[in-house]
């Protein structure tokens, strides 16, 4: 008998990372357009320096820090490679196979391909017309079976968020045995005054997770670091399950020198979110539905004009995210990148 792998793996689709082409403007992944700040660099080329052996088993120092600035007790945080790595971690530790996850859709497309690789059975609740998620279907989508609800804040890729009252009526609603976690990977770049802190939330909940990452404001997308904050049982199980090591001595060094100069990186967000006002109010000018994003990305809802436009925005040298028959997302870039894009906005026949 031939060697052959799980025949559920058929019907998983495979995770699409955004497109890089040499030359083309990359507007597709939601990375931060600048690297960052040298003294980041040195740590990580300090770091390099010792890449023969092996980082530190809990990332210590960086859970030590993070314990300091959250105000949350160590026992509380899980760190792992990124925020896509804990979204795993947190199914693996939450679900059996046959238990349930509930997630809004459209959001993160990692949730339904981590789901089903873990063996759960995904959920998806379809957002408002106005692309927000639908906290009231989420909660009656809620079953016996359910054990996780992923909520995206802002949701990507809408960029749209929800506010404190909304969320905490949610909270108080969900059944006992069911872990909400809230992903706030582009927290950084939010302004709207209504939309909750998620560190806020999870000090005072016991049915609640929290997921950010370094990978965004933080700059170090290419480096893999974020954390997790969940009551201690969730946080330990996420320990247990996650891969040995994964989160490498440079991440470890980049990210705890990105903490030490947050205030700068913190500028560097506001430069993206005065670009994000701008693009989108250029985009409103021209005729597209484009909703108030709070991430450092804008939603163009075209349903079926989707591929057209993505293929109008290549011939134009513009990589954007295409999500088939419903819209497309675009990472506010530098300031030229950006006019680069409305220009090709602007030349699509609609």
């Amino acid at each position: 008998m031939p060697i052959s792998v799980r025949a559920d793996l058929a019907g998983i689709p495979d995770y699409v990372p955004g497109r890089k082409i040499p030359g083309a403007i990359v507007l597709s992944s939601n990375e931060v357009a600048t690297p960052p700040p040298d003294a980041v660099l040195a740590a990580i080329t300090e770091a390099a320096a010792e890449v023969n052996r092996y980082p530190l088993w809990s990332s210590d120092d960086l859970l030590a820090r993070l314990e300091r600035q959250l105000g949350v007790d160590a026992e509380r945080i899980s760190v792992g490679a990124g925020s896509v790595s804990l979204c795993v971690q947190l199914i693996q530790a939450m679900c059996e196979p046959g238990d349930e996850v509930v997630f809004p859709w459209r959001s993160f497309e990692a949730y339904p391909i981590l789901t089903q690789v873990v063996g759960a059975r995904e959920r998806r609740v379809p957002l408002t017309a106005g692309h927000r998620q639908d906290l009231d279907a989420l909660l009656a989508a809620i079953g016996a079976d359910t054990r996780l609800v992923f909520v995206c804040v802002p949701n990507n890729p809408t960029g749209t968020v929800l506010h404190t009252a909304e969320l905490e009526r949610f909270l108080d609603a969900v059944p006992d045995h069911v872990l909400v976690v809230l992903d706030e990977a582009y927290r950084e770049f939010v302004r709207d005054p209504e939309v909750p802190d998620g560190l806020a939330l999870v000090r005072e909940r016991e049915n609640l997770a929290l997921l950010r990452t370094f990978s965004k404001a933080y700059g170090l997308a290419g480096a893999r670091a974020g954390y997790a904050v969940a009551p201690p049982q969730v946080a330990a199980g996420m320990r247990k399950v996650a891969i040995p090591f994964s989160v490498s001595r440079l991440a470890q060094a980049a990210a705890l020198a990105s903490l030490d100069v947050a205030d700068e990186l913190m500028a560097r967000c506001e430069v993206v979110v005065g670009e994000r006002g701008r693009v989108r109010a250029e985009l409103l000018a021209m005729g597209y539905e484009v909703p108030e994003s709070q991430g450092n990305f804008v939603w163009l809802a075209l349903g079926e004009r989707t591929a057209a436009f993505n293929e109008h925005c290549l011939d134009h040298k513009v990589l954007v995210r295409a999500f088939a028959g419903d819209g497309a997302r675009v990472t506010v870039g530098l300031a030229e990148e950006n006019d680069a894009f409305l220009a090709a906005a602007r030349a699509f026949p609609r």
